[in-house]
């Protein structure tokens, strides 16, 4: 059945700092909406969307993902996202994963070449390899300039979408925390709390990542939408509040397959941008 509520959704993390400019953010955030729109309009799927808008976000170095990701406490960069479809909840994502430029990319070879949900370490990487994915070096990373007027240490990257034939996918790719210990995986990769699609609703996640593990963010939102019969913005309100009431922070972006929308942010700020279904584009920090 065609679907009239195409829509888009996108973050590039939570904890924005008052003062700053984030004019490239924003500008480069809109253009992304923009293409993603044309996409959907052409008919493209939710999830090719979802992945090529992701790995233009790692790529920009505009967010601490793919070309901006923090380095850990030993000076190496691993790299963390995860993919669901919502038709069939098919999943696939990647932790730790070294010298490889697009991890959302390998996300999703992992869900549509293999039998596995994760990969992780060095297996992700001579996976990742063998299926011919960009390999990257160390001074591929730019972290350098925003360390330099950004606060460290929160920032992830996120889009969920839905296209026209009614179908929701939602991925998130981060490169963690500046400083983190060497092996730390947050929530990015972990179905359920970095990132959740089904029939009803597709989630992305963004802020302290131990929090959204220990609370089940993802899921948690739609499963009271689910099973408990709430709207989207009570969900995400109350999935929200679950992190901070343990003492987390952070934000999300939750689209239903109603085209509904929601970006809640119990944090400083969360970069985000969004395509409604009567097709207007929303792009903000705070």
């Amino acid at each position: 059945m065609a679907n009239n509520c195409l829509s888009l959704v996108i973050h590039g993390g939570a904890g924005a700092m008052e003062g700053r400019d984030y004019g490239r953010e924003l500008e480069h955030m809109r253009g992304l909406v923009e293409a993603g729109r044309d996409r959907l309009v052409a008919g493209g799927a939710a999830l090719d969307v979802v992945v090529e808008t992701i790995a233009a976000l790692e790529a920009s170095g505009l967010y601490v993902a793919g070309r901006g990701a923090s380095a850990n406490d030993v000076g190496r960069y691993e790299l963390d996202a995860s993919l669901m479809t919502g038709p069939d909840r098919r999943a696939g994502a990647v932790a730790a994963l070294e010298g490889f430029a697009s991890p959302i990319r390998a996300a999703r070879a992992v869900m549509e070449k293999t039998p596995h949900t994760m990969l992780a370490g060095e297996g992700a990487g001579a996976f990742a390899k063998a299926e011919g994915l960009e390999r990257i070096g160390p001074d591929w990373f730019t972290p350098a300039r925003r360390r330099e007027t950004q606060r460290p240490g929160v920032g992830t990257v996120g889009c969920v979408a839905l296209d026209g034939a009614g179908a929701l996918a939602a991925g998130t790719s981060t490169g963690g925390t500046y400083g983190k210990r060497f092996g730390r995986v947050g929530d990015s990769p972990i179905v359920g709390a970095g990132v959740w699609a089904d029939e009803t609703v597709a989630v992305s996640s963004t802020g302290v990542g131990e929090y959204f593990v220990r609370t089940a963010t993802a899921a948690q939102l739609a499963f009271r939408m689910r099973f408990g019969g709430q709207g989207l913005a009570q969900a995400a309100d109350a999935a929200l509040a679950d992190v901070v009431s343990l003492g987390g922070t952070g934000g999300l972006i939750a689209l239903t397959a109603n085209g509904e929308i929601a970006m809640p942010f119990r944090s400083q700020g969360m970069k985000r941008a969004a395509l409604h279904p009567d097709g207007r584009i929303d792009v903000a920090v705070f």
